[in-house]
């Protein structure tokens, strides 16, 4: 039985803390300590332990198996994301990079990464507007691929269903296209629909890997919001890394509180965050 007033020591915390951002790039300065011991409560009571010690010594003797250092980077890993965010991207996507593939009459799909696609909101925004901007025109094969290092947010990505709040920000227009409304009344959500929810597909991956298992031609890489939870030297290393996946002349974003500044990236910039493979 935990006792609740055994608390996550500085020792412990620091320990874990230096396994995370070692392992997973993730920086938890000692100022997130109570919201490390909160989130990782539950998964002491799931493993009958009675101390945060005995939890701290589980993990780093590498007896805990892999399901169990899952479960708790997904406690510990910051989920945040809306449709549309920073529209700014998805207007030069429409404007520019959109038409620049269509004129080209390529043959082959335009392939989209979100990086860190947590729920799949990002994705399914790119789904969106590609599907808005092929109507009318000559159709053209896409695929998006939407990567997060959190099993549990990834499941809700795949399932596509949203609280009916989450949508207020896409308009009327695409909403009756592209979203289907559920049947409960008190908790009302939507959900994607099935011609855009098979164009994504998601699984799990971790950015301090030393290789990705994702294709290596993409048309365009979406990297926002991540690259503030590491270090300088680990963001270089990992945008180099997904630059080894994005097509020469391809297209790279960037969230608005990120900069490559001082980076050598095979990176050059078109606009504020964002950027084309040289």
């Amino acid at each position: 039985m935990l006792d609740t007033k055994n608390n996550l020591s500085d020792s412990d915390f620091n320990k874990l803390a230096a396994f995370i951002y070692t392992n997973y790039g993730i920086k938890l300065p000692i100022t997130k300590k109570i919201m490390l011991e909160s989130r990782l409560k539950p998964r002491l009571r799931i493993n009958n332990m009675e101390s945060y010690r005995d939890y701290c010594q589980f993990i780093l003797s590498g007896k805990c198996g892999e399901e169990e250092i899952v479960n708790m980077i997904d406690l510990v890993s910051t989920n945040k994301t809306d449709f549309y965010r920073e529209s700014a991207h998805f207007d030069f996507m429409k404007d520019v990079i959109l038409p620049e593939h269509y004129n080209h009459k390529s043959e082959k799909p335009f392939k989209v990464w979100s990086s860190a696609s947590s729920s799949g909101e990002e994705a399914y925004t790119i789904a969106i507007v590609i599907s808005e901007f092929l109507e009318g025109k000559r159709p053209f094969d896409f695929s998006i691929l939407g990567t997060d290092i959190s099993t549990r947010i990834l499941e809700k990505a795949a399932t596509a269903i949203y609280p009916l709040e989450r949508v207020d920000v896409i308009p009327l227009s695409q909403k009756k296209k592209y979203l289907l409304r559920g049947k409960d009344v008190e908790k009302p959500t939507v959900r994607i629909v099935p011609e855009l929810r098979t164009k994504a597909r998601f699984q799990r991956l971790n950015l301090m890997d030393n290789s990705y298992d994702v294709p290596n031609d993409f048309d365009l890489i979406f990297c926002r919001n991540v690259l503030i939870y590491f270090d300088r030297e680990t963001q270089e290393k990992v945008i180099n890394k997904l630059c080894n996946h994005l097509k020469k002349g391809g297209y790279f974003f960037l969230g608005h509180s990120e900069s490559i500044s001082g980076y050598d990236v095979p990176l050059k910039q078109i606009k504020p965050t964002m950027f084309q493979k040289i």
